[in-house]
C-alpha cells in the first residue's frame, strides 16, 4: 500500500461563492426555489448579480469547504478541482492553500472563467443557490493523480460533480485508484435536486460498492428514494449502502450501517445566522473522526462540531479553529 499523505483528498467544483442576505420576496421575483441548487449561465449570472444586494466573496465550493475543515480539525487535505487562470481563480487557489490544503490542480488558460455560486441567505439562514460552472466543467481524468489519490486515506467526491460529463469520468477514475490502494471512498449526495437528476446513477454508485461512505440529509433522501416516509428511506439506505450519515439539522444525525443505527444529537448554538456549508463541514468532522479512528458515534460527534461553528457565521469555512473546539470538547486531534 502506498504512503499515507493525506487523511482527505476530495473532488469537486472550484467555486467562489458570492454571498447576499435576501427575503423570500427575492427569491419568488427571481424563480428561485428556495434551499435548491440551480445550474445557471452567464447571462444569468449577471442578471442575479446586478439584481441582489451587497455581496460578499468566499471562495467555497462543497468539496473543498470539507477540506478545508479537514485542515481546520488539523488533518491532512487536498483538493484537486477547476479553476481559470483569472481574478477569482487565484483567489480560490490562495485561500485554499493558505486555510493548509495542498491544491496542485493546473489552472486552465483558455475557456470558461471560474466558476461562482450565488447564495441568496434568507432571514431563517436558508441558503439558495445559483451556480455558474464555468471552468469547473473542464475537470478531466487527466487531472486526477494516481498517486495522489493512492495516498490519500479517503477520497471525498461531491454529487454535483456528477453535472459535467468529464467531471464524471474522473469521479470514477479516482474511485477505482482509490480501491486498487485499499482506500475508502465517500460521496456526498450535495442536494436534493441534483438527486433528482442523477437518482438512478446515484443508487448504482451505492449499490455496486464505488463509493463506501454517504453522506445525505434528510431531504436528499427523501428524493434518492422517492418516499416522504424517513423511516422508509433510512431503512433502504441501510439495505444499500456500508455506512451512511444522514444529517438532520438541529435534530442531530442518524449514523446507519447494516447491522445498527445510532442517532447522534447536534451541538447548540447560540443562533442559525447561515446554513451555507453545515453538510460540507459535517461530513469533514466524520471523515477527520474515521481517518483517525474514532468509532462511529465519535465521527459523528467530530462533524457536529464542525457545522455548529460554520452555521453560526456567515460563509461556508470555519472561522475558528476546529482543532480547538473539538480538543476542548474532549477530542485529542
Amino acid at each position: 500500500m502506498p504512503t499515507l499523505r493525506y487523511d482527505v483528498l476530495g473532488i469537486g467544483n472550484a467555486i467562489v461563492d458570492v454571498l447576499a442576505r435576501a427575503d423570500d420576496a427575492f427569491l419568488a421575483k427571481q424563480g428561485m426555489n428556495k434551499g435548491g441548487m440551480a445550474l445557471i449561465d452567464g447571462p444569468r449570472a449577471e442578471a442575479i448579480y446586478e439584481a441582489m444586494g451587497p455581496a460578499v466573496e468566499i471562495s467555497g465550493g462543497s468539496a473543498a469547504n470539507t477540506i478545508v475543515g479537514v485542515a481546520s480539525l488539523g488533518a491532512r487535505g487536498a483538493f484537486v478541482g477547476k479553476v481559470k487562470d483569472d481574478e477569482f481563480g487565484r483567489t480560490f487557489a490562495h485561500d485554499i492553500r493558505a486555510a493548509g490544503v495542498e491544491f496542485a490542480t493546473p489552472p486552465a488558460s483558455t475557456g470558461p472563467a471560474t466558476a461562482r455560486c450565488y447564495i441568496m441567505v434568507t432571514p431563517d439562514g436558508e441558503r439558495t443557490m445559483n451556480t455558474f460552472l464555468g471552468a469547473a466543467q473542464d475537470l478531466h481524468p487527466n487531472d486526477i493523480d494516481a498517486d495522489a489519490i493512492a495516498a490519500a486515506h479517503i477520497t471525498y467526491l461531491e454529487g454535483y460533480l456528477w453535472d459535467p460529463p468529464h467531471a464524471k469520468e474522473a469521479f470514477l477514475k479516482a474511485a477505482k485508484i482509490a480501491h486498487g490502494a485499499g482506500r475508502r471512498v465517500a460521496l456526498t449526495l450535495s442536494d436534493a435536486f441534483c438527486v433528482d437528476r442523477y437518482r438512478a446513477e446515484f443508487l448504482d454508485l451505492i449499490r455496486n460498492g464505488t463509493v463506501d461512505i454517504v453522506f445525505a440529509n434528510e431531504r436528499e433522501l427523501h428524493s434518492l428514494y422517492e418516499t416522504a416516509d424517513f423511516d422508509t428511506a433510512v431503512n433502504a439506505i441501510r439495505t444499500d449502502a456500508r455506512l451512511a450519515a444522514v444529517t438532520r439539522s438541529e435534530k442531530g444525525c442518524l449514523v446507519v450501517t447494516r447491522e445498527q443505527t445510532d442517532a447522534v444529537r447536534a451541538e447548540p448554538i447560540e443562533k442559525i445566522v447561515d446554513a451555507t456549508g453545515a453538510g460540507d463541514l459535517f461530513a469533514a468532522g466524520f471523515l477527520v473522526g474515521i481517518a483517525r479512528g474514532l468509532d462511529q458515534r465519535n465521527c459523528a460527534r467530530l462533524g457536529a462540531i464542525a457545522a455548529a461553528e460554520v452555521i453560526q457565521h456567515m460563509g461556508a469555512r470555519p472561522e475558528t479553529s476546529l482543532k480547538e473546539l473539538a480538543n476542548a470538547a474532549g477530542f485529542s486531534l
